[in-house]
């Protein structure tokens, strides 16, 4: 082959992954609701763009909010096998006599850890909180440093956890925008131990307690997550509802009631619902190219995303958007299975919205010392006519 034509070939290029640009009529969004609580955020759980919010890295006492967090932890022990759900727990003292919401565990029973579960998740139990904690790390201090961390590594960054229950403390805070990044993480992280957040009740020494979140008897749609009161923080709320496939988080801080913080909540699902939608345009770890590599054992890599590729926008600008692709010309051998080799960028007009890398799916060990050789001569005078 010519090694100019070559070298062209080679060059570096753009694929269109879209639909070309269509004129459609915007849909007329009015401005979003302005709710009775002191912070509040709309969140998409598809993309995590955050549609409305009002305060909402404002730092505020999340009360029993704080045990999605609680239960987001022991959820991924049971996932990393480091704890089970049959483990029994022996009820210490301290569990029994942690004040507030109680599941009405008794001083030295034995409670499994799938009870404990659903007692902090259906009925916030203050009692059921520490002493899965106290299973978990041993102490229940132990377990809030496990907390921060989890918070950290989350992007959490308005958050500082002091114990498991959310029972006032100076130091102890959230936001409403960190709670929807946690509720985002428990919808995706743990699908299996979701659906608890969904149970309307729960039955545990003789004593049938209700899920206070409203929201599930109202809004057929609603399938969790969290209330939580204190008379510091007022009545709070974490939620979310799937609609047409579609899924919004909402978190609201410090309303008037339980009346009022479901009622609150409802405006923003349904406002988010009418006016937005998300389009993704690839899944993560779905094939979309393979790029050429030098010097390789192979002589092309196959590339695609690290995450969901997805986007939310107002109800049909989405028509509106392209996408296009755009490899990295000289890739060389040895590649690592996840190092990023281009870019994808998604455009409305002439305007770029949305970037996020290409990586490769899987790993390119060097190739053989002629495959070398031969590949570093290609190479030298490719960089010539390019």
């Amino acid at each position: 082959m010519n090694i100019s034509r070559f070298a062209k070939c080679l060059s570096l290029f753009t694929v269109l992954i879209a639909a070309p640009l269509t004129q459609a009529a915007e849909q007329l969004i009015p401005s979003p609701p302005q709710l009775a609580a002191k912070s509040y955020v709309l969140m998409d759980a598809a993309s995590g763009n955050v549609l409305v919010e009002n305060n909402s890295d404002q730092r505020l006492p999340p009360a029993s909010l704080t045990k999605l967090m609680t239960a987001y932890i022991a959820t991924l022990e049971i996932a990393k096998g480091q704890i089970a759900e049959s483990d029994m727990v022996t009820v210490s003292e301290h569990a029994w006599r942690t004040g507030g919401s109680r599941m009405f565990i008794q001083v030295g029973t034995q409670v499994s850890v799938s009870d404990l579960l659903h007692g902090i998740i259906i009925q916030s139990g203050n009692d059921a909180s520490v002493a899965l904690a106290e299973h978990i790390a041993g102490s229940e201090d132990a377990f809030a440093d496990m907390m921060n961390a989890t918070a950290q590594r989350l992007g959490m960054k308005n958050s500082h956890f002091m114990n498991a229950t959310g029972l006032p403390n100076p130091e102890h805070y959230s936001s409403a925008h960190d709670m929807a990044i946690l509720a985002r993480a428990i919808i995706y992280d743990e699908p299996e131990h979701y659906a608890i957040y969904s149970q309307k009740e729960f039955f545990w020494n003789n004593i049938k307690q209700p899920n206070r979140n409203l929201l599930l008897w109202r809004d057929k749609t609603v399938d969790g997550l969290k209330t939580g009161h204190t008379d510091e923080a007022g009545f709070c709320l974490v939620s979310s509802a799937v609609r047409e496939g579609s899924r919004m988080i909402t978190a609201v801080f410090g309303t008037d009631s339980e009346q009022a913080r479901a009622a609150e909540t409802q405006k923003l699902l349904t406002y988010g619902f009418r006016f937005f939608e998300s389009q993704t345009f690839y899944k993560k770890g779905q094939e979309v190219a393979q790029a050429p590599v030098w010097k390789g054992a192979v002589r092309q890599v196959k590339a695609g995303m690290a995450a969901d590729l997805t986007m939310t926008l107002p109800k049909g600008q989405a028509k509106q958007l392209q996408a296009s692709m755009t490899l990295a010309p000289e890739l060389v051998a040895p590649i690592q299975q996840g190092q990023v080799i281009g870019q994808v960028e998604v455009k409305m007009g002439d305007q770029v919205v949305k970037t996020a890398d290409l990586v490769a799916l899987e790993a390119v060990e060097e190739g053989g010392f002629f495959r070398r050789m031969w590949d570093g001569i290609r190479l030298f005078f490719y960089g010539l006519f390019n």
